[in-house]
């Protein structure tokens, strides 16, 4: 056992801090993924702020969240400069956590009463029902082959899988940062080392 193990950590320590180089692209792929996500959704609130303050403060068919003008403007404005902040790789620690809070706000005032994922099950028997009932009136009254040619249809669950998975995420910009030779943060470091401010 100890001859496999001596191999098993020779091999690694061979193979793994030859990649430490390339530890940036790992951040830069979740930033760079996370960008359309939060672009989106900011500029989708900003475009109709008076539906977006309506929804957030809505007790019976929105969130009914308190001071809903204040929330919506923070939402949207931290999800859209957010996007921005996250594709220059510029404050990512800090732009991380108003963005985390926004994720777990979603996860709980969207999400939560819809289970875990975002699109349901078209295995089980109820969402199996609706989706052929669906797809015989698409079939009936419109061009279901026009329609579907980009993708089957499905039932959107509305579950907290997305918001979570964007939280983790998220979680671990706030640990890596913008990542080496890949963000500005990167290069402001090396500009402004700590021991010169």
């Amino acid at each position: 056992m100890n001859a496999l193990a001596r191999a098993y950590y020779t091999l690694h320590d061979a193979l793994f801090p030859r990649l430490s180089h390339l530890d940036g692209l790992a951040p830069l792929a979740i930033r760079l993924y996370l960008v359309p996500v939060f672009w989106m959704a900011g500029q989708q609130k900003i475009a109709s702020m008076d539906s977006t303050i309506e929804w957030f403060g809505n007790k019976e068919w929105g969130l009914g969240l308190p001071m809903p003008e204040l929330l919506a403007y923070l939402a949207a404005y931290t999800e859209a400069i957010g996007a921005l902040l996250l594709l220059l790789g510029l404050a990512v620690r800090w732009i991380s956590v108003p963005l985390m809070v926004t994720m777990a706000v979603a996860a709980v005032a969207v999400h939560w009463d819809n289970g875990w994922a975002a699109i349901a099950d078209s295995g089980a028997r109820e969402v199996a029902v609706r989706l052929g009932e669906a797809k015989d009136i698409l079939r009936e009254h419109g061009n279901y082959r026009w329609l579907t040619e980009k993708g089957n249809f499905v039932i959107l669950n509305n579950g907290i899988e997305f918001a979570a998975t964007y939280f983790i995420m998220l979680l671990s910009l706030l640990f890596t940062g913008g990542g080496r030779y890949v963000s500005l943060d990167y290069y402001l470091a090396r500009l402004y080392p700590r021991s010169r401010v």
